[in-house]
């Protein structure tokens, strides 16, 4: 067996992760409802029209980076990305606002299973804040809950930052996906009732003013951990500098492993697949390789005799003088494609999830490209 370490770092988060999603495009609303059309199960008396054709789904394995247009929900982004890969699995690593644009990874087939590597990534986030209204969404969306005349200089603003560098304590906003007694606390919000949601400690990287655009806006870029609300950041930003503020701009440029460079608009993605359909390309060319999300732990290879074992979830003994001396998790090669997650123990190696990699993958040129 031969341990070699994967070639990545990943850099920053901090993001709505579990913010509330509104404000659906017609486009999106459109794309939704025809992939619910096609997922509905259609009995004997109820036959599919004669001008709805059936789309059979296919095994699709990789990442799809997409760079999400405003307006659209993280939800709605995946459906319309597996519509169009004809993709029986997929799922996404982290909501995106739907006023936010930018990186939104979207795992296809065996790629869900190595979601969790990607959430707990740090994350980058350029962001917009208007200055003299605090809003009860803490964005545009909501109504003014306190105003202000004062507006920040740039030195009272950058003299500020390092109080919200490092672990802070935070409470999330009153619209969030965080349940309180079972609900959402966005639904208790608009039911009109006030949540108290208790402080949480959050890590931020870093924290700087890029540019103060005018007086009444400023943008901010920002790394975080997991779980770190922006619109909370510019919340209580504006309130110790006592001009209040809100969130009016948000791009993600970085989500774990998956920067900007990654990123696919959904024109493009969509132009792809009618070149693909019409036989002038293939999809394999917008896809990541599934192991790409696992950049920043150890990669293991394995002999195939050992692989076959894995793959029947069977442990296997490391010895000999190529056995790894360390511990923990690693991903397994065989021949250098993916087979395996797992654990490194007592002389061991159990796997943990397994991974069936048949159908459509990246394509060679894109898994060279991390190489």
């Amino acid at each position: 067996m031969i341990v070699t370490t994967a070639n990545s770092v990943i850099e920053p988060e901090i993001g709505d992760s579990a913010a509330p999603e509104k404000n659906i495009s017609s486009e999106a609303n459109r794309d939704a409802n025809q992939v619910r059309d096609e997922n509905r199960p259609r009995s004997g008396k109820q036959p599919r029209p004669n001008n709805q054709m059936r789309r059979d789904k296919r095994d699709v394995h990789g990442w799809v980076i997409l760079d999400k247009p405003i307006g659209m929900t993280s939800t709605q982004a995946v459906a319309v990305v597996k519509r169009l890969f004809t993709a029986r699995r997929a799922g996404h690593a982290g909501t995106l606002d739907p006023l936010a644009s930018g990186g939104l990874p979207i795992a296809l087939g065996e790629a869900t299973k190595t979601v969790p590597f990607v959430m707990d990534g740090r994350k980058r986030y350029r962001f917009t804040v208007a200055w003299g209204e605090e809003r009860d969404t803490d964005d545009t969306e909501g109504r003014a809950v306190r105003t202000s005349d004062l507006r920040p200089s740039a030195e009272e603003i950058r003299a500020l930052l390092p109080r919200f560098t490092g672990v802070i304590e935070q409470i999330p906003p009153q619209y969030s996906a965080i349940k309180v007694q079972g609900e959402r606390a966005y639904d208790l919000a608009r039911d009109g009732e006030t949540v108290d949601l208790k402080p949480r400690p959050v890590e931020i990287h870093h924290l700087s003013l890029v540019e103060q655009t005018d007086s009444s806006h400023s943008v901010f870029e920002a790394e975080c951990g997991k779980g770190t609300y922006v619109r909370a950041l510019a919340r209580d930003i504006g309130r110790i500098l006592g001009c209040f503020g809100h969130i009016c701009a948000l791009r993600r440029t970085l989500v774990g492993p998956f920067g900007e460079n990654d990123m696919i608009p959904l024109e493009q993605l969509q132009a792809l697949c009618d070149r693909a359909a019409s036989g002038e390309g293939s999809l394999a060319d917008a896809l990541l390789p599934v192991e790409t999300a696992l950049d920043d732990i150890p990669a293991l290879a394995v002999t195939r005799a050992d692989a076959a074992r894995l793959h029947r979830g069977q442990a296997v003994l490391l010895r000999g003088r190529d056995a790894p001396n360390s511990s923990g998790t690693v991903y397994v090669t065989v021949a250098g494609r993916l087979l395996a997650l797992a654990e490194i123990g007592n002389g061991e190696l159990i796997p943990k999830r397994v991974f069936n990699l048949t159908g459509l993958t990246a394509s060679p040129a894109r898994s060279n490209e991390r190489v």
